[in-house]
């Protein structure tokens, strides 16, 4: 029976009494199927219903709302799949009649013609509560602290249930899972994207948990929606912690997986494959770090021409000065730096020694590196000593380089070539950063640079020089299974020893007093 005058509710499950936490300026609608709203501040609640943001207090609502005659609906947010004649059994999206929540964990209610129990735990939610409140968030906010949560939560769900699928629930020890971990290899990569915005995040975050409205309005969304007691900060570590996991957990299965079972081999090969997922994901948050610092040398370099550095490059190999001579044996003493894809050379400022000047760059995709011995170049027709030759494959040009001394040569040498096997590995890994990245890098950097007054001006380090990796399939830091999660993601990283490059970059920098 419905009560004389009241109105049927209808709501998504995680909606159901949500409070804005912004002191009573900013409201959360409750919309019932015509389309009216009941407002409520976190402040009006807290005053008048506090026991609803306890935990348990959302059932206790509902319950009254029954009680006084509404007709509360609820709409399913997650599929509910079972064989057991007391369970009611939906679809996302299907609509639930609510008879009663007063055990937090199920509700009993009505879909179709059947009456049973349903979880109440389909009622969990940050993101959809944010998106209510335009005059809270707005969509860059919302796009920096939750990045793409939602197309890792779409993927896993259908990983999930592949999952499931491959499990073997009568001899559980048959299963055979490593194909499922194989076929979905690619769709892993979408972690990459997250785990790479996850320190943006927590910057963002916490700048918004200074203000007492959005503690409260995430502490309220929290008990409303009877999730576990961790701080919003640790739910968006979740994804982080899940994809450095599964190299853990499945070279433990490895351990305890014969090789004569079936899905032995499958096992290896798919810990060998997130293991590289781990590898690259953490590549690619070294080298968005490396190409802000790029991106700030560049701008810092007088009468720069041509495409940005980052165009091609992500990475700086190497550093240093070479004496350049040309075919009518002219020297000039140039500053060059070695970026994966391209050679850059600069000039020093005749007075200012720390002002570098650009003169000019080489592709060196089109480049092979060739020793040359001391004494006379049949080439150039000249003397040298410490010298090497870089030589264009398309069009013959020689390029001379002579270092001061035999050690240096041997590290440029050395440089040119790991400079070629790291483009390599860079391709076999799928190794990318989106122009989008590349450009916001850049932009940052100029406004960074335009902001700085001339004289206080105190320079843009360079990057370090990329440490030596291992082969792909051994880039993987082995972290014991007792470590903590929140410190899997930082440990998983490889460390860089100190790199005597930056003490020569502060050198070059212009501007320094």
């Amino acid at each position: 029976m419905v009560a004389p005058g009241a109105m049927p509710r209808f709501w998504s499950l995680e909606s159901l009494h949500t409070a804005a936490a912004d002191g009573g300026t900013e409201s959360s609608a409750l919309v019932d199927d015509n389309g009216s709203e009941e407002d409520y501040s976190y402040e009006e609640l807290c005053q008048a219903t506090p026991r609803y943001l306890q935990p348990g207090g959302e059932q206790l609502a509902i319950n009254e709302l029954i009680s006084d005659g509404s007709i509360v609906y609820a709409e399913a947010l997650w599929d509910h799949v079972t064989m057991d004649d007391q369970e009611l059994g939906f679809k996302a999206g299907d609509v639930i009649r609510v008879l009663e929540a007063s055990n937090k964990d199920w509700w009993w209610g009505r879909n179709e013609d059947k009456e049973a129990w349903f979880p109440a735990s389909f009622v969990r939610g940050y993101i959809r509560q944010c998106r209510k409140h335009t005059g809270m968030f707005t969509a860059a906010q919302l796009s920096t602290i939750f990045g793409n949560i939602e197309d890792i939560y779409k993927f896993q769900r259908k990983f999930l249930k592949d999952l499931e699928k491959q499990y073997n629930k009568e001899e559980p020890h048959l299963s055979e899972i490593g194909s499922c971990f194989l076929q979905h290899q690619e769709g892993f990569a979408i972690y990459s994207e997250y785990c790479n915005n996850h320190p943006s995040a927590c910057i963002e975050l916490s700048k918004l948990m200074k203000q007492g409205k959005y503690r409260h309005f995430f502490e309220a969304c929290r008990l409303l929606q009877q999730m576990i007691d961790i701080a919003i900060d640790g739910f968006l570590l979740t994804p982080v912690q899940k994809i450095c996991k599964y190299p853990l957990q499945l070279a433990e299965l490895l351990k305890y997986t014969t090789p004569e079972h079936s899905d032995y081999n499958d096992i290896k090969a798919a810990y060998e494959a997130m293991k590289n997922v781990a590898c690259l994901i953490n590549e690619r948050k070294r080298r968005l770090e490396s190409i802000d610092k790029i991106a700030r040398w560049q701008v810092s370099i007088v009468d720069w021409e041509g495409p940005d550095v980052l165009a091609r490059s992500s990475e700086l190999i190497h550093s240093g000065e070479l004496t350049k001579i040309s075919k009518q044996g002219k020297s000039q003493q140039r500053t060059f730096f070695l970026f994966d894809h391209q050679l850059v050379f600069c000039k020093k400022d005749l007075l200012r020694r720390d002002i570098l000047y650009y003169k000019d760059r080489m592709d060196m995709d089109e480049m092979e590196l060739v020793d040359a011995e001391d004494g006379k170049d049949k080439d150039f027709n000249i003397n040298v000593k410490n010298a090497f030759k870089i030589i264009n494959r398309a069009t013959d040009e020689i390029h001379l380089f002579c270092a001061k001394k035999q050690e240096d040569k041997k590290r440029w040498m050395e440089a040119c070539e790991n400079e070629r096997r790291r483009v390599q590995e860079d391709k076999e890994m799928g190794m990318e950063i989106s122009e989008n990245q590349k450009k916001q890098a850049m932009q940052n950097a100029r406004k960074s640079r335009h902001g700085k007054i001339k004289g206080d001006y105190n320079g843009c380090p360079m990057p370090p020089p990329h440490q030596s990796l291992h082969p792909i399939h051994q880039r993987h830091i082995t972290v014991p299974t007792s470590i903590p999660q929140q410190q899997v993601f930082a440990l998983a990283e490889p460390k860089r020893k100190p790199s005597l490059f930056w003490h020569t970059f502060n050198k070059l920098t212009p501007f320094k007093k």
